[in-house]
């Protein structure tokens, strides 16, 4: 398996030199050069574990042997607090929540991030060399990497979120871990502007020769194999001929994992993406337009997002791998903050995915109607699908995802439920600790200048 950029398709890289850039040094994003086939029914009475070794291995076969990856795995999953690692919920007929919250940090980025620290750990000795993580986060992924990564020898880790745009809780998670390699940046902007500063950074020539950087957001496309798994775990659970899903969606990376497990062979009849008010993907692919705007404060901050970074992977398979086509396009949308696809892509992306935008108010009255009709309890990332999953019909399954423990949202579950949700013991601790973080202005010449003192 060799892999290209979305800006460059003649690249012929290995896992290994994939894993450690994270973003192309012409700023694309990497992808297999072809799709490797799974059969469904060799799957079939597999464990979670068992099961993500055969989803993976094709992707990391030259490097890792099936062995390695299965203490890889193993090592990933055993503080997972559910013995089915990913349980689906049926809550109606045809209708299930496929829970990802079971890892330490009650996101469904543990799943990815889990792994992905224990693949760097294995990968670091045979590479000789340490490691300067860094990342973006609108909530969730900073905590799960952090948590990943803590403690973690040769790797220092640079976690950047909007100041005062995440949750308390979300927070708490991240600032009150002080393992000497972990460095909580706030940033005074939005996720956006965190984002921006990270991909400048990953193509400075200065920075790259002076410190090995990587990203673990999931531009990296280890974090996107491990998150292929959950949905191939999910139709083996329910055991149907064809599947749909509901994803919310803010980077585009979870529902673009679901759409690579369906070109590996998974039986998908519809994706349907699930948008908070920021809309830039439901404008892209409804209307064929991709066009920037101010970022709002939701109830669902993880996803307050305009330009979703993984979206370039879906463009790059939508225009028919021409990278030119790539190049042309975000060159404009940089120019321009706005771009109109051609009809052949705005077609391809309809063929692939249907969209709904879900308000605040929607978001809110879903919380509350999902606990009252079915006594389930969702946070509001998970609550935009929920939304979506009301209103579902058809003799098909609908699996809607659960994105985090609704208790990481406990002022908006209270606003919808009138009641605050219970805390698990494992998040009321860090109420208890004190905090560190560095609260910096959005340039990325001072982020620059920090990470070069601390490494």
């Amino acid at each position: 398996m060799k892999y290209l950029s979305t800006r460059n398709s003649n690249l012929d890289l290995s896992f290994f030199e994939i894993l450690f850039q994270g973003l192309s040094k012409d700023g694309g994003l990497f992808l297999p050069h072809e799709w490797p086939a799974l059969d469904i029914n060799s799957l079939k009475n597999k464990t979670y574990e068992e099961l993500a070794i055969e989803v993976i291995h094709p992707y990391v076969s030259v490097e890792i042997s099936k062995n390695d990856l299965k203490k890889i795995i193993d090592e990933s999953y055993k503080n997972f607090s559910n013995p089915k690692i990913a349980p689906v919920t049926t809550i109606d007929q045809n209708k299930y929540i496929l829970e990802l919250f079971y890892g330490p940090t009650f996101s469904f980025k543990d799943y990815a991030l889990q792994f992905l620290s224990n693949l760097f750990t294995y990968a670091l000795p045979k590479a000789s060399k340490k490691l300067t993580v860094l990342g973006a986060t609108s909530g969730d992924t900073g905590s799960a990497a952090i948590h990943a990564f803590r403690g973690k020898q040769d790797i220092n880790v640079f976690i950047l979120h909007p100041y005062k745009r995440v949750s308390e809780v979300q927070r708490r998670q991240m600032t009150t871990v002080k393992d000497e390699n972990i460095f909580n940046i706030a940033i005074k902007g939005n996720f956006d502007d965190c984002q921006k500063i990270v991909k400048e950074l990953f193509i400075d020539d200065d920075l790259q020769q002076k410190t090995s950087l990587t990203a673990i957001n999931s531009i990296n496309w280890a974090r996107l194999i491990a998150q292929v798994v959950y949905y191939f775990w999910a139709f083996l659970q329910i055991d149907e001929k064809e599947i749909n899903f509901i994803v919310p969606s803010g980077n585009f990376g979870n529902v673009f994992s679901a759409n690579v497990a369906k070109n590996m062979g998974l039986p998908i009849n519809q994706l349907h993406i699930a948008t908070n008010q920021n809309d830039i993907l439901h404008s892209s692919i409804s209307k064929g337009l991709m066009k920037k705007n101010v970022v709002t404060q939701t109830y669902s901050p993880s996803m307050d997002i305009q330009v979703s970074s993984n979206f370039e992977r879906q463009l790059f398979e939508s225009s028919g791998r021409d990278s030119e086509s790539i190049n042309h396009i975000f060159k404009e949308f940089s120019k321009n903050n706005s771009y109109t696809f051609d009809k052949n892509i705005q077609n391809d992306l309809q063929s692939c995915y249907s969209t709904t935008a879900v308000s605040n108010d929607e978001t809110i009255n879903a919380i509350k109607e999902i606990k009252e009709k079915y006594h389930y309890l969702a946070d509001p990332h998970t609550a935009t699908g929920l939304h979506v999953l009301l209103e579902k019909e058809g003799n098909l399954p609908w699996v809607s995802l659960a994105c985090a423990h609704p208790a990481k949202f406990g002022d908006v579950i209270e606003k919808a439920t009138g009641e605050p949700p219970v805390l698990p013991k494992d998040l009321s601790k860090f109420f208890d600790k004190e905090e560190k973080m560095t609260i910096l202005n959005n340039n990325k010449d001072i982020l620059k200048s920090l990470i070069l003192q601390n490494i």
